[in-house]
């Protein structure tokens, strides 16, 4: 029996479980129900090779290990003081209304969820559950619902950093008087004081002044108790006489990628943008030319997720890299852009230039030394499986991540919860990272209007 008193009630839905194994320690002091049909939906699921299916498995293991030793009638101890609780036997003909299927799951865990609110009138009983529908079928008959928010990785998607800051012109002429030069071998560094009504800026975040859309200011190191910075203004590795296998930057913000892409300091860059803004093409230049040119690196590793837009076109045939090459159509199109006429023979192509494509499928266990690591579409990796792919990065490599947060396809990922805004977040004042948001569309005016318009 649940005591009587003022901490809440949750109910969870099963996709709250597969999606967070950990999510029964994230309520507090509150007590958890299960309702029996979520072990249930839980047992078809189980015997899977996905992430799914692991998650089921550990979420599993952590349930026998905490009933095995505890009062069942009293709930078992959770680790933010909460109790859990097994719902196993209710009436759902006496609460759910006629027009309820009785045998769908989804609509057992709402007659639990309305029999505990009459059980516990003086208690708020909530039902947690990814699955909008659901949500919307609970206010309908009269319940709280909510999703799962312990899972957000930013609560808002425009904290998320640009890389980027623009200063106005008052701001910047009282910091240009105080700045303080020192000569560097490639150009100047500026020691400034950061005003006090503006957020200290990021490492390897770009400084704009006013007006000069052409210039930029790097910013190498942040003393946030005495806020002072300190801006590198030879931070360009682009010019007009110099392109990176034939790619010049079209605009600012493409050359500051180009730049931290350059960089052989930063060990992970995230390059976050519209369609057609450049990402993939300016991260196979620069893996290129330090692959092929510089010799900085062994080989480039390009790959995603595999997750359709549309309907699933079935199985694919073939060798691991035939059965990825109907998803590295962009690879392949910037590929035949940077090369010409010599990408004709892909499997060729791959060889010469020390190109491979691998599956997300095999990375565990893998390390991946001396290489140039390309990550595309990451707005479809969960947190989980951006750090398989992070953790797998040996010494002197690099790794590319590569997204847009309009254009989610995996269930139950959004903007918040996807891992393309984890490593956003996580990284974004590591001082060997860098991360630049590219809002141009340079793919053609079409497709530059398609963006603002569709």
């Amino acid at each position: 029996m649940i005591a009587p008193d003022k901490r809440k009630i949750y109910v969870l839905d099963t996709n709250v479980l597969i999606h967070d194994p950990h999510s029964l320690s994230r309520f507090d002091e509150h007590d958890v129900v299960l309702p029996v049909v979520v072990l249930e939906e839980m047992d078809k699921v189980k015997r899977g090779f996905d992430e799914l299916a692991r998650n089921v498995r550990e979420v599993s293991r952590y349930l026998d290990e905490i009933s095995d030793v505890a009062d069942m009638e009293e709930g078992c101890p959770l680790p933010g003081g909460g109790r859990l609780f097994f719902q196993v036997s209710h009436d759902v003909s006496s609460v759910l209304p006629e027009s309820f299927s009785r045998s769908y799951g989804d609509n057992r865990i709402l007659s639990v969820t309305m029999s505990l609110q009459k059980e516990n009138p003086e208690r708020d009983v909530i039902l947690v559950s990814k699955d909008i529908n659901l949500r919307i079928k609970a206010r309908a008959v009269g319940l709280v619902s909510e999703d799962y928010r312990s899972d957000r990785v930013v609560d808002d998607i425009d904290l998320l950093s640009s890389g980027q800051v623009r200063v106005d012109d008052e701001t910047w002429g009282a910091m240009a008087q105080e700045m303080k030069v020192e000569g560097l071998d490639h150009g100047n560094r500026y020691t400034v004081t950061w005003p006090e009504e503006l957020p200290l800026p990021y490492l390897n975040s770009f400084i704009l002044p006013p007006g000069d859309r052409e210039l930029a200011y790097r910013c190498v190191e942040a003393d946030r108790e005495n806020r002072v910075v300190k801006m590198d203004d030879s931070y360009s590795y682009r010019s007009e006489r110099h392109a990176v296998w034939g790619v010049q930057a079209r605009n600012l913000e493409q050359d500051m990628a180009m730049n931290l892409l350059m960089d052989p300091e930063l060990d992970i860059v995230t390059l976050l943008g519209l369609a057609g803004s450049g990402k993939t093409l300016l991260a196979l230049a620069c893996g290129l030319h330090q692959t092929l040119d510089v010799g900085g690196y062994d080989k480039i590793l390009v790959t995603r997720a595999t997750v359709p837009m549309g309907q699933d076109i079935g199985f694919l045939p073939g060798t691991e890299r035939e059965k990825m090459e109907p998803w590295m159509g962009a690879i392949t199109d910037n590929l035949s852009h940077l090369l010409g006429e010599e990408a004709q023979d892909l499997a060729s192509i791959l060889g010469e230039h020390r190109i491979e494509i691998a599956a997300l499928s095999f990375a565990r266990g893998r390390t991946f030394s001396r290489t140039w690591l390309i990550v595309d579409e990451a707005q479809n990796l969960t947190p989980h499986q951006m750090k398989t792919i992070v953790t797998r990065m040996g010494e002197g490599s690099k790794i590319i991540i590569l997204g847009n947060n309009a254009q989610i396809d995996t269930p139950y990922l959004t903007a918040h919860t996807n891992g393309l805004s984890k490593v956003a977040t996580q990284f974004s004042d590591w001082a060997y990272s860098g991360q630049i948001t590219l809002k141009e569309s340079e793919r053609s005016r079409l497709a530059a209007h398609a963006t603002e318009v569709l």
